[in-house]
């Protein structure tokens, strides 16, 4: 049986309601190989990768998951989504995902084209209306785009779907866990990529090519 990966997580220490330990063990029983803890940051609380780093460590040396310490950028001025990116790595973010155009949020406008074309980004996650040529820039430079089981963000799936089938570019499906019944197992993330539209072939990159080789990349797998 094929283990899940998520690359999309949120503890207590942005607006989660799980401790990093809580959404390990809950991941563990779901049989995750790996799950990323990427909480929201701007300039203001950035400093908690730290935190998350801390928890962290005790996880991995203890548990049969590996539980990757990482960080969302949320809702910060695309110019300045560089700066953060290459902060919150420095600080051990060994993810690094950035908080897309969603459809059911204001989220800056120019932040998609920012964030596929920062060097240290990851992913973009629920990139909404997501245009050809940020796509495009995406696949250029190795940032993948979220597919996701969270309610609200999910209605941009089937066109962001579209576009990355297009032109090539790599999809993941994550869930943006901020809640205990959010994370899902790899049955479900394959019926989200599904129901996203994406051909079979395409779901099995999506779930598992695609995230193993992001973490491979970083050294983690």
């Amino acid at each position: 049986m094929t283990k899940r990966i998520d690359l999309h997580t949120h503890s207590i220490f942005s607006d989660g309601e799980l401790l990093p330990s809580e959404i390990a063990r809950r991941a563990y029983v779901l049989d995750h190989r790996a799950v990323a803890i990427t909480d929201h940051v701007d300039a203001s609380n950035i400093d908690c990768i730290g935190n998350i780093i801390k928890a962290v460590l005790d996880i991995r040396d203890n548990w049969d998951i590996e539980i990757v310490p990482g960080a969302e950028i949320t809702h910060a001025p695309a110019e300045i989504i560089d700066k953060l990116a290459d902060q919150a790595r420095k600080l051990g973010a060994e993810i690094v995902v950035v908080h897309g155009e969603t459809i059911v949020e204001p989220v800056i406008e120019g932040t998609n084209w920012k964030a596929v074309n920062c060097p240290e980004v990851d992913i973009l996650a629920h990139p909404g209306l997501i245009t050809v040529e940020e796509a495009e820039m995406a696949k250029e430079n190795d940032v993948a785009l979220e597919i996701s089981s969270r309610r609200g963000h999910c209605l941009g799936n089937g066109h962001v779907a579209q576009v990355a089938l297009e032109v090539g570019a790599k999809l993941v499906v994550d869930t943006d866990t901020h809640m205990p019944e959010d994370l899902i197992s790899y049955e479900t993330a394959y019926k989200v990529a599904s129901g996203a539209g994406l051909p079979e072939k395409e779901i099995e990159k999506a779930l598992k090519d695609n995230p193993q080789r992001i973490l491979k990349n970083k050294g983690i797998l």
